[in-house]
């Protein structure tokens, strides 16, 4: 009887501790990169945009969403989030608290998403601003927030990796 999980094996094995430190460090590029994405479109807008719309405030507040949300979740004893006996212990208040908080990280994240989307759609799209210099400050915007969130998702599995083993 086989004691993996899956029906194939990987044709190399790292160990938890490397791979925990690569998704450690991609996490971290990952969040460098959505920054440094919006900073750009924003140096851009402030410097060589010739068009009317320029970056503003209103396109940072998703980035900032995304980056609190990012916080909070990955800030989360998760053990707390699992600290029940069979599941039927309905009296834990502390993990009901860390999941609302949780929940309250996810909510941000969302908000951060979807925020950019919207602020494509309404600030780029609607108004008509369709050329690719001027639109591509609302795309910058979105791919962003998309590395945000793998930010936090690879911070939240390695984060579970390292949990598992110290259980």
């Amino acid at each position: 009887m086989s004691t993996s999980l899956f029906k194939f094996q990987l044709p190399f094995n790292l160990p938890q501790y490397k791979l925990h430190s690569i998704s450690i460090g991609l996490a971290g590029v990952c969040y460098a990169m959505g920054f440094w994405i919006l900073l750009d479109s924003a140096l851009y807008s402030k410097y060589a945009n010739g068009s009317i719309v320029h970056v503003t405030f209103i396109d940072w507040i998703p980035f900032i969403s995304s980056t609190i949300g990012t916080i909070i979740v990955n800030s989360l004893n998760k053990v707390q989030l699992v600290n029940s006996d069979f599941g039927f212990d309905t009296s834990s208040g502390l993990q009901w608290q860390a999941r609302i908080v949780l929940f309250i990280g996810f909510a941000m994240l969302a908000v951060g998403i979807s925020g950019s989307l919207l602020v494509l759609i309404l600030k780029y799209i609607v108004k008509g601003f369709m050329e690719m210099p001027t639109i591509g400050m609302g795309l910058e915007n979105v791919i962003s927030n998309g590395f945000i969130m793998s930010c936090c998702c690879l911070l939240w599995f390695s984060n579970n990796m390292e949990e598992d083993n110290s259980l």
